[in-house]
């Protein structure tokens, strides 16, 4: 597997798009090697959550109450709290997931103080062929607003742009694994 090379060199944070897919990948692997930290970068279906909760530290892509509300539902039954990024669809285009920034402080409070969860950043996909640090700069923005400390933003093709605006956790697959086939 080509994360072994990674581990045993002391690498301890990976992503996984997929839930099915994580399953056969990372459970063996999580067993063996106590302190991976497993991130759900992708988008969570509802019905894959009681998979996703036992299975994740982190979830980046928390787009709606009723996730939230599984979520929530889902680690009071696994006594788990995961580590969770509210997804921001940050250009408001009508193809992506995510919370308008409009309505960010609203959804925050409800997800943290009534439903309980852990919510410790924010996360975007900015639109592709447009400057990203407009977006970029929204978020850290957005971030600050709310007093989240995390930012999950850049990918292989647009991290140093995000590290530019204090991303804390980037996701780089392609860069490191290659393009996905």
């Amino acid at each position: 597997m080509q994360v072994m090379p990674l581990i045993n060199h002391g690498h301890i944070h990976f992503g996984e798009n997929k839930v099915k897919e994580a399953i056969e990948k990372w459970i063996d692997i999580k067993n063996n090697f106590e302190n991976i930290k497993l991130h759900m970068v992708g988008k969570l279906q509802t019905n894959k959550v009681k998979y996703a909760v036992p299975l994740f530290d982190y979830i980046h892509s928390l787009d709606n109450l009723k996730l939230a509300e599984k979520i929530a539902n889902e680690q009071s039954k696994k006594n788990k709290k995961v580590k969770i990024f509210i997804q921001i669809n940050i250009a408001n285009e009508s193809q992506k997931s995510g919370i308008q920034k409009e309505k960010i402080e609203n959804f925050y409070k409800v997800c943290h103080e009534d439903l309980g969860l852990n919510i410790i950043g924010l996360m975007c996909l900015p639109p592709k062929n447009i400057s990203d640090e407009i977006y970029f700069s929204e978020m850290f923005d957005l971030s600050r607003k709310i007093k989240l400390p995390d930012l999950s933003m850049g990918m292989s093709n647009d991290y140093l742009n995000a590290i530019k605006y204090r991303s804390t956790f980037l996701r780089i697959g392609s860069k490191i694994f290659g393009n996905r086939v």
